[in-house]
């Protein structure tokens, strides 16, 4: 446009004027509590030693008392495990944060143990979204629609009893066909049930995509076109940017309802909140 080039190497270098705003930025204190904390994983590929190595960006998502959404950091990993996790729970920990009420997690390996170990008091609930996404995947399309809303019966039954029901339905109807879905919600059903314990206002921030699937669009939008990044620091100047713009917009609104939510939180984790 303009009549002149700019190499790569240029633009990394001005660029990296951002590393330690990054930095700064992953190691900010935060909150002591945070009523709700979302985990999820979105997947790139990065050149690391001459190859190219397949790594999980792990974001955390909070809700904090005020009812605002935070995008509290992320963690880039080759693997997972109890012990990784272990190491990112205490990493917001020594970011001062000493309790959280319930954690919606989407099934990630050792989390659950982690979580257990280091916030012993919190709530566990397996993210609905992905349960829905995994019991769909093999399903052909011309019967996703029909089992998405069988399914749908499910978890949002107005009751625990009435959600057994609908699983043992959807079980007669649909096992011979995909036994995998029933066998996995069996599995599963102490950390997806969890949600039947609170309020119909609670319910909706653990099972619907909203908050997750905000960041994880904004993320996407960021990095497509972007096959391979060349080191895990360009990765994070991206992510960075994208965390930048989600504070800005997120500062401006709580969410809906939040009141009646805290009020009932509250009554749920008395002494806790």
């Amino acid at each position: 446009m303009y009549g002149m080039d700019i190499s790569p190497s240029l633009i990394s270098k001005i660029t990296d004027r951002l590393l330690p705003k990054i930095e700064e930025w992953q190691n900010r204190p935060l909150d002591s509590v945070y009523p709700v904390i979302y985990t999820d994983s979105i997947f790139y590929k990065v050149r690391q030693e001459g190859k190219v190595a397949q790594k999980a960006v792990n974001v955390v998502i909070g809700i904090n008392k005020d009812g605002y959404k935070e995008l509290l950091g992320f963690w880039l990993s080759e693997t997972e495990s109890a012990s990784y996790w272990v190491k990112v729970l205490n990493d917001l920990k020594s970011r001062e944060v000493e309790d959280v009420l319930i954690f919606s997690v989407d099934g990630l390996a050792g989390i659950n143990k982690a979580i257990n170990n280091v916030y012993p008091q919190a709530d566990i609930q397996r993210c609905i979204v992905h349960q829905v996404r995994n019991s769909l995947r093999y399903v052909p399309w011309k019967e996703r629609k029909q089992v998405a809303n069988d399914l749908k019966q499910i978890y949002q039954a107005s009751t625990i009893e009435q959600a057994r029901l609908k699983l043992e339905e959807f079980e007669e109807r649909w096992t011979d066909k995909y036994p995998h879905i029933g066998k996995s919600w069996r599995a599963n059903w102490d950390e997806l049930k969890t949600y039947f314990d609170y309020p119909v206002e609670i319910r909706k921030l653990l099972y619907t995509t909203n908050i997750i699937e905000s960041v994880n669009s904004k993320l996407r939008k960021a990095t497509d076109g972007k096959r391979v990044f060349p080191s895990d620091e360009s990765l994070l100047k991206s992510l960075y940017i994208v965390a930048v713009e989600l504070e800005k917009k997120w500062s401006k609104k709580p969410i809906t309802g939040w009141g009646r939510i805290y009020g009932q939180l509250s009554i749920l984790f008395e002494g806790r909140i």
